[in-house]
Formats: C-alpha cells, sequence, structure tokens
C-alpha cells in the first residue's frame, strides 16, 4: 500500500516540476528552478512511464527498471522516472543504484516530496542519520503537508537522534493534519512522557 501511494505520487508529480535557489545536498551543489512550469511530454514516453509504474504495482520490478530506463533515455527533464526506477531497484536490493537515482531527481528538484522521502529513508537504514534528516527536511521545506516525511523525521529524531523537540514537533504537525491516526497519539504520549 506504501508504495502504491509513492507511485500515485510519483504520476501526480511527473508532469510538474518545482523549484526555487540552490541547495546543498550531500557533497553536490543542486540547483531548483524558480518556478512551476509544464513540460511536455510526448505521449510515449508518457504511456511508457504509466505502464512502468502498473507493473511495479504488481511487484515486477525488474521489468519496470527496463521500461524506466527507456523512458529515462527520452525525457531527463522530469524527477518522477528517477524517483520510480530508484524505489524498483530499492525493491530487488540495490541501494546504490536505488541513491544515485534519488539524487538524480533532487538535481532536478531539490524538494522533490518522494525523492528526499526515499532518500531519507534509505539514509536512515544505512546509519547516515544527520543526511537522512537533511532529505526529510527538504521534503517538508516546501511540502509542509507531506505526511510521510514528517512522520519519518519524528521517528528519525526520537529513536535515532534522541531530539525529542525534533519528535514531538513533527509528530504534533502530524497529528494536525491527520488527528485520527492513533498510532502517532501514542508516539506523542510516549515523547511526552520520555521527555519528562
Amino acid at each position: 500500500m506504501y508504495i502504491r501511494k509513492l507511485i500515485i505520487a510519483s504520476i501526480c508529480l511527473f508532469l510538474i516540476s518545482c523549484a526555487g535557489g540552490d541547495v546543498k545536498h550531500g557533497d553536490e551543489q543542486v540547483s531548483k528552478r524558480e518556478k512551476f512550469e509544464r513540460v511536455d511530454i510526448d505521449s510515449d514516453v508518457e504511456q511508457d512511464f504509466k505502464n512502468a509504474v502498473e507493473l511495479m504495482q504488481q511487484d515486477k520490478y525488474a521489468q519496470a527498471v527496463s521500461l524506466l530506463n527507456a523512458v529515462i533515455e527520452r525525457e531527463k527533464r522530469l524527477p518522477s522516472p528517477y524517483v520510480n526506477i530508484a524505489i524498483a531497484h530499492n525493491k530487488l536490493g540495490d541501494v546504490k543504484e536505488a541513491e544515485k537515482n534519488l539524487i538524480s531527481a533532487l538535481k532536478l528538484d531539490i524538494g522533490h516530496p518522494v525523492a528526499n522521502n526515499e532518500l531519507g529513508l534509505l539514509y536512515r537504514k544505512a546509519g547516515k542519520f544527520n543526511a537522512a534528516r537533511t532529505a526529510y527536511e527538504n521534503a517538508i521545506k516546501d511540502n509542509p503537508e507531506y505526511l510521510a516525511a514528517k512522520r519519518n523525521l519524528g521517528v528519525l529524531c526520537d529513536l535515532y537522534l534522541h531530539d525529542f523537540n525534533c519528535a514531538l514537533e513533527q509528530f504534533e504537525d502530524y497529528l494536525d493534519i491527520a488527528p485520527n491516526d492513533k498510532t502517532v497519539v501514542i508516539w506523542v504520549a510516549d515523547v511526552k512522557r520520555r521527555f519528562k
């Protein structure tokens, strides 16, 4: 279900590339475009992207990678194909390829919420907690209502960085948007109990 939501978000972001200013991500300087802009895409490329998404929804990640490589060869201006191929590579266990493609997506749009969230997850699993925090914060900066990044930043701050102020802030912001999430309600109570 989580992958399906990410893929749907990527489809929505496929036709739009957003931006504003230069940002340092890891060791690389990444530029963002100044405004939202519509990018005209060849209908065959768009159809191949949709077909790749369908393959991912069917857990056919290797086939999706092949098709997404073809999409990227023909259309290099948009981050979503890079994000989706990164997700597929990660599912196939190729973390280095996943990271490489997420960074490619972020070179096109440093604030891309799904790319940053996925990169944060990769970095957290690799023990690169400060890099994970930066990725989650980049996702939230331009997309303050992107719940996955808020939740993941809260978990990172709570369990890995022991920054309880950060954790509480993220979880409470999350609940402002999704007040019925009982799991996060429990997390808030737990952080408050431990924070005293």
